[in-house]
């Protein structure tokens, strides 16, 4: 869908050379706009610039040399050696490397085996062993150029709209306008938490069939734009809608030994705020500069910096854990 990309992390871009390019992807916003599902102004939040993901994406990775960029690796397994740790993939390749670095998002296998050795240990916090915190499912999309005739907003080049329509039924659903005239989608659907407990193992939930379940119930609704969501739904490439659960949880224990957590990994926030991925990036950076900081390969040097890292980024993790948290209650809940 879109990403939201504020002044925290905009200088980031600068440094590597590619802001302008970054800047010529996006739209300033002047306002998220909030709706009822007859259109009646509920208020308005200052806005930031958004971004296209896919675009976004792709200028990022074309940043990094091709051969160091390896696809469809899903680890299994790491075990740490006195200089070194070792990394098990599904498709039986093998990895040494000085460190090992889990930005595998919220189901993280790094932190998953780093949890499961600290266990044993009796050295997992408590609270590093309570499941997330369930609370919306939510799908996202983005649609084909679309028509500025139907919808007059995307001929506003100078700017885009974020809108968001808040339904009585504990679902919302939001559009915004990107360049290229595609206007970016998501809905949302507040659940009772016995209820999201169930639903997060059922498989049935994910296939095909839900999705065209969830977008028939939301077909309705109105779209702050003009007409219904489902003229947006028709518009989008089956490809390019995704459905997430909306989970949050600041885990306490981000490193162990040669292994480090950033991300998702290890503080997986409500999108309200907008800053999850952010925050990720954040986090990329400072790890970057207490690794740059580094005399030797040592563990004990590791641990140092993996300390520093922590002690940077922990606290703003959770101040932000409990903003985002906020907005999204705000934004798609009640």
């Amino acid at each position: 869908s879109a990403i939201a990309l504020t002044a925290n992390i905009l200088p980031v871009f600068e440094q590597l050379g590619i802001y302008e390019e970054v800047k010529s992807l996006s739209l300033p916003l002047a306002s998220l706009d909030m709706f009822d599902t007859k259109l009646n102004n509920l208020g308005s939040i200052d806005g930031q610039d958004h971004r296209r993901m896919p675009k976004l994406y792709d200028l990022l990775r074309r940043q990094v040399p091709p051969h160091k960029i390896s696809f469809g690796k899903k680890v299994l397994r790491n075990k740490e050696h006195e200089n070194k740790v070792t990394v098990y993939c599904s498709d039986n390749t093998v990895y040494d490397c000085s460190i090992l670095v889990g930005a595998d998002g919220a189901y993280s296998a790094v932190r998953q085996n780093m949890y499961r050795k600290l266990e044993e240990e009796d050295n997992l916090p408590l609270g590093d062993k309570e499941a997330f915190t369930i609370g919306y499912i939510n799908m996202v999309g983005i649609s084909i150029p679309l028509h500025p005739e139907r919808y007059p907003e995307l001929s506003e080049t100078h700017r885009n709209h974020f809108r968001v329509v808040v339904g009585d039924k504990n679902d919302s659903c939001h559009a915004i306008t990107v360049p290229g005239n595609q206007i970016c989608w998501g809905i949302q659907v507040q659940l009772p938490e016995d209820e999201a407990k169930e639903q997060h193992f059922r498989n049935s939930e994910w296939g095909p069939e839900a999705i065209d379940t969830m977008l028939k119930e939301f077909e309705d609704f109105p779209c702050a734009f003009g007409g219904t969501m489902k003229e947006i739904f028709d518009t989008t490439p089956r490809n390019l809608i995704s459905k997430v659960f909306l989970e949050e949880k600041v885990f306490q224990t981000w490193y162990y030994g040669r292994s480090v957590l950033i991300g998702d990994a290890c503080h997986k926030l409500l999108p309200g705020g907008g800053q999850g991925a952010i925050m990720a990036m954040k986090d990329a950076v400072v790890l970057a500069n207490c690794l740059y900081n580094m005399t030797d390969k040592s563990e004990e040097s590791i641990k140092k910096a993996f300390a520093s890292y922590y002690r940077q980024r922990y606290l703003e993790a959770e101040d932000m854990g409990k903003e985002s948290a906020t907005f999204t209650k705000i934004m798609y809940g009640h």
